[in-house]
C-alpha cells in the first residue's frame, strides 16, 4: 500500500501554508514545508555571506545543513539546532529563497530531503512544484493562487499587525517579481500539473478553502 499525498501547489503569498497545515491537522498526515526548507538554506546562505548564485558554494551548504520541522498549532523550524522561525518571514530570506531555487543542482540536492517526509499515514507537500517534480505520482493535487494584489494586501496585513514596517506598492512589485523569476526558472518552474484542482482563493474565506481541498480527499 502506497503512502497517500496531497500536493499543494501555488506562487508566494496564496495561503498555501496556512491550508496545508489545517487539512494535514484534520487528516493526522504528515506536512512538508518546502519553501521552509530554501528558506531555511537562504538564512543559512546569507549567515555565511556566501554568493547566492555560486552554485557549488550553495550546494555545499545545502548537504551540510540540519533541519528539523515541528508542526503542531504554528510551524517550527530549526536550523543546526536553532530556532530560525522568527526569520522565515523576512522579505529578504524570501528573495534570496527564490534566487537559490533557481539553481538547478541545489534542487537536486534538497529534491531528496523532501521525497524523505513521505511517510504513513500520509504527507500534505506545501510548494510550488510539488504535484510536478517532487511527488508526481501523488493522487491528490491541488493549485492555490491568488490575484497578486491580494496576495500582496494579505502580507501587508501581516507585516504591519507584528508592527513591522511595510509598504504596499514594493509588496506588489516583489510579488511579481518572485512569480516571474518563479515561472521563468530553467529548473522546476512553476506551474500547474494538468490533473491538479485549481483554487482561486481572492475573494474565498480561509475556512471555504480547506472545505474544497478536504472534499478532494474524500
Amino acid at each position: 500500500m502506497s503512502v497517500p499525498v496531497l500536493a499543494i501547489d501555488g506562487p508566494s503569498g496564496a495561503g498555501k501554508g496556512t491550508v496545508s497545515r489545517a487539512v494535514a491537522k484534520k487528516l493526522g498526515w504528515h506536512y512538508l514545508d518546502s519553501g521552509s526548507i530554501y528558506r531555511s538554506l537562504a538564512i543559512a546562505a546569507l549567515k555565511k555571506h556566501a554568493d547566492l548564485e555560486n552554485e557549488a558554494l550553495i550546494v555545499d551548504i545545502a548537504q551540510s545543513i540540519a533541519l528539523e520541522f515541528d508542526c503542531n498549532d504554528e510551524l517550527v523550524v530549526r536550523l543546526d539546532g536553532e530556532d530560525i522561525t522568527s526569520q522565515l518571514a523576512l522579505e529578504s530570506t524570501g528573495n534570496a529563497a527564490s534566487i537559490v531555487a533557481a539553481l538547478p543542482e541545489v534542487r537536486r540536492v534538497l529534491l531528496q530531503k523532501q521525497k524523505d517526509f513521505k511517510r504513513f499515514p500520509g504527507l500534505v507537500a506545501d510548494g510550488r512544484d510539488m504535484g510536478t517534480v517532487v511527488f508526481p505520482e501523488a493522487e491528490n493535487k491541488v493549485f492555490l493562487t491568488a490575484s497578486a494584489a491580494e496576495r500582496a494586501n494579505r502580507r501587508y496585513k501581516q507585516l504591519i499587525e507584528k508592527g513591522i514596517d511595510a509598504n504596499l506598492v514594493q509588496i506588489i512589485n516583489e510579488i511579481e517579481e518572485r512569480d516571474r523569476r518563479d515561472m521563468e526558472r530553467q529548473t522546476a518552474p512553476l506551474t500547474m500539473a494538468n490533473d491538479a484542482l485549481y483554487i482561486d482563493s481572492s475573494d474565498m474565506t480561509l475556512a471555504s478553502v480547506i472545505e474544497e481541498v478536504l472534499n478532494l480527499i474524500r
